[in-house]
C-alpha cells in the first residue's frame, strides 16, 4: 500500500503502541468532549454523554484486541506515533468502514489525516471492498474531521441529528 507522504509512515499497530494511541486519542478528543458539554449543558452532558466519553479509552483498548474484527494502523512521523485509524472489512457486504481514528492536535494540518484516510481506502480496495464508509459528528468540533473525510473523497452523506431534553 502507498503512503501518500514520505514523512508519514503507516504501519500495523504493535502491543507497545497502546499508551501512545491513548495519548493521541485524549488530545484529539478533548475539544470534542468540551464541545459536547457546551452544546448539551452540564446537566444533560453528565447524564447522557459523560460516561460514553470517559469509556472511550477502554473502547480503544477493546478494539485493539485481535478478535475485535478491526485492523488498527498507526501513523508515525519521525518515529513518533501521531495518529491512528481503525478499519473494518466486511467480506459479506464488501463494505469497508473507517472506525475510531485520531490525529494528535500537535500534528493537525500536516497531512496525517489525509495519509491515514488514503491508506485506509487503499487497504479497503486491496481487500475487495466496493464501498467505504465513515461516521462523524455534525457539531463544530468535528468540522476538521468532516473536511478531512471530504478531502479523501467521502462526499455522499446522510445527515443525522441527536436530540436531547432533560426530564
Amino acid at each position: 500500500m502507498d503512503t501518500p507522504q514520505p514523512n508519514i509512515v503507516m504501519r500495523p499497530v504493535r502491543a507497545d503502541d497502546q499508551p501512545h494511541l491513548d495519548d493521541v486519542r485524549q488530545a484529539a478528543f478533548a475539544p470534542v468532549f468540551a464541545s459536547f458539554r457546551s452544546i448539551l449543558g452540564d446537566d444533560i452532558y453528565e447524564l447522557a454523554q459523560a460516561r460514553e466519553d470517559e469509556a472511550q479509552g477502554e473502547l480503544l483498548v477493546s478494539l485493539l484486541a485481535p478478535e475485535s474484527g478491526w485492523e488498527v494502523y498507526v501513523a508515525e512521523m519521525a518515529d513518533a506515533v501521531v495518529g491512528f485509524v481503525l478499519i473494518q472489512l466486511n467480506q459479506d457486504t464488501h463494505v469497508g468502514e473507517i472506525g475510531l481514528n485520531a490525529v494528535h492536535l500537535d500534528h493537525a494540518g500536516k497531512g496525517v489525516g489525509t495519509a491515514m484516510y488514503n491508506f485506509a481506502i487503499a487497504r479497503m480496495k486491496e481487500a475487495g471492498m466496493r464501498v467505504a464508509t465513515v461516521a462523524t459528528g455534525g457539531d463544530p468540533s468535528h468540522a476538521p474531521a468532516r473536511r478531512a473525510y471530504e478531502k479523501a473523497g467521502f462526499t455522499v452523506q446522510i445527515p443525522s441529528v441527536w436530540l436531547c431534553r432533560k426530564l
